[in-house]
């Protein structure tokens, strides 16, 4: 197997097992469920075009749709079909999970120009997807539908228990029959969770709904299965076929690995306070604009510097090669960076001019920007070799530049203070209640001065150097910032400080702790 696909299965399968440790409350029924699809998505018999699946899916009544609600490109993907769609010139009907059954009266005046979208959203509640109410990826589905007047309706429905899917998938399946059924033979377009389109599911619900007097072509186009992806990419084919038929006939797209997937749901999962998910192909020109904008505060010149970094993903398969061929490292360095990728951390790679994206959040890219500044301003002071203690403190300062940067971008972002660091002693175990500890430690003797603290400094480069020296720096980028947005530091403070080569990063770490403290 090749090292870049070893790399991004194991990856996978590491953000597999963080997700089922995150969704709890897996049952027997939802297990079952879920083997089913994963059996019918195996394999495939079949590579398509593109334009065969529009020929499919325009010749079809019923078109199941499969959807991944954090990946607003499950959702753009589905839009695209939607408007092919339209070309038949049939009557065409959108049918949506993200929109419960019993708000279809309000969903209907949206449509008909009689209620706000705002009003609208207000009252559907907070939707599976992105964003801060979760329709990002979903509000341009209703105003397309609204503009181009198109009926749309509501299929989910709140429920609970060991039956809940299959209940959901029988609410689903009437209301969808109820449009299909009609003289006028519109052309259904299903958007649902990936699941429930399996042909034993939703389909099949939808099938006896009708009945035989009203059959309707179906047909299922499932989204980035990992059975056939993977497939693929053992044949190094992932990225060169649009789409695949399966062996019962569904078709299966491809624009997505699993692990942008699953990434997208992680970072639903773990967004912050005004966070924001960037889309994996415009992710270099965000960071690109990013990096402009914390250059011009830091008053650091990068115009040259911009047209070099590398931007990264988990996306690509080769990042670690890609890595290796622009920075001279170590087989050792190679594992520890093969090692920090599977860690979902991000980071940027000075030696590489190479900024790792793990998370596709904004907060995440701004603070590799920040630390692609800090680069163009003191070139390879950035990774000067240094005895365990100031190694220890430079790592702070880098991380406190780091969380400055994030902070211009997202005023709102949040930061652990001491309180949520009593919490994490109190509630966790192992390496992560020692971080607390030496945290909360540290912090408290930082106010008797530098020779106290550093007596307690974690200085072998673990887990718990980089954990405390990463939440430390945090603290003070975000006292650091507090106290540059009340005029408490100056636009010239910070400039010197992104310049400085940190000769005695410990005097530095205690002058900045002492002069924002407070702030």
């Amino acid at each position: 197997m090749r090292a870049s696909l070893a790399l991004h299965l194991a990856l996978f399968r590491r953000q597999k097992a963080q997700i089922a440790r995150a969704v709890e409350g897996q049952t027997s029924a939802f297990r079952a469920y879920e083997a089913r699809y994963r059996r019918r998505t195996a394999g495939y018999r079949l590579e398509l075009p593109l334009t065969s699946v529009h020929q499919r899916v325009r010749a079809a009544d019923v078109v199941y749709v499969g959807d991944y609600h954090t990946l607003p490109l499950a959702q753009e993907t589905y839009l695209g079909l939607v408007e092919r769609a339209l070309e038949t010139g049939r009557r065409v009907v959108l049918a949506l999970e993200c929109v419960e059954g019993r708000h279809q009266a309000p969903l209907d005046a949206y449509l008909e120009g009689k209620l706000p979208e705002r009003a609208l959203l207000d009252r559907l509640g907070r939707a599976p997807g992105v964003g801060v109410d979760g329709w990002s990826g979903f509000r341009p589905l209703l105003s397309f539908a609204r503009r181009h007047r198109l009926q749309v309706v509501g299929i989910d429905r709140r429920v609970q228990g060991e039956r809940s899917l299959e209940l959901r998938d029988a609410y689903a399946a009437e209301r969808i029959a109820r449009v299909a059924r009609a003289e006028d033979r519109p052309l259904v377009l299903v958007l649902v969770g990936q699941y429930h389109v399996t042909p034993c599911h939703l389909p099949a619900q939808v099938e006896r709904a009708l009945g035989a007097a009203h059959a309707r072509r179906g047909l299922v186009v499932y989204q980035n299965c990992e059975g056939v992806y993977w497939r693929l990419a053992r044949e190094s084919r992932a990225g060169a076929v649009e789409a695949v038929e399966l062996q019962d006939g569904s078709l299966c797209l491809l624009n997505a690995s699993p692990v942008v997937c699953q990434q997208s749901f992680l970072d639903y999962l773990e967004a912050e306070t005004g966070d924001a998910p960037i889309r994996e192909r415009g992710a270099a020109e965000r960071f690109r604009e990013m990096s402009g904008l914390i250059a011009r505060l830091a008053g650091v010149p990068i115009g040259r510097a911009l047209d070099e970094v590398e931007v990264a993903t988990a996306a690509d398969e080769d990042v670690l090669s890609r890595i290796q061929q622009r920075g001279r490292f170590t087989q050792a360095e190679l594992g520890q960076l093969r090692r920090h990728i599977l860690s979902r951390e991000s980071s940027y790679i000075p030696r590489a001019r190479t900024a790792y994206l793990a998370s596709l959040s904004l907060n995440h890219a701004a603070e590799e920007a920040a630390h692609f500044v800090r680069h163009c301003a003191v070139g390879d002071a950035m990774e000067a070799p240094r005895r365990a203690s100031d190694a220890f403190y430079a790592r702070c300062m880098e991380e406190a530049l780091g969380f400055f940067g994030s902070k211009l971008v997202n005023p709102r972002r949040g930061c652990a203070g001491p309180a949520e660091w009593a919490r994490r002693f109190a509630s966790t175990r192992g390496v992560d209640r020692q971080i607390a500890a030496f945290v909360l430690a540290h912090k408290a003797a930082e106010t008797e001065g530098p020779d106290e603290a550093v007596k307690l400094l974690p200085l072998r480069k673990d887990r718990l150097f980089h954990g405390v020296s990463h939440a430390l720096g945090y603290q003070l980028g975000d006292a650091l910032y507090r106290a540059f947005d009340t005029g408490r530091v100056e636009k010239a403070d910070i400039r010197t400080l992104f310049r400085d080569s940190l000769p005695d990063p410990r005097g530095a770490y205690f002058h900045w702790v002492h002069r924002v403290s407070g702030a």
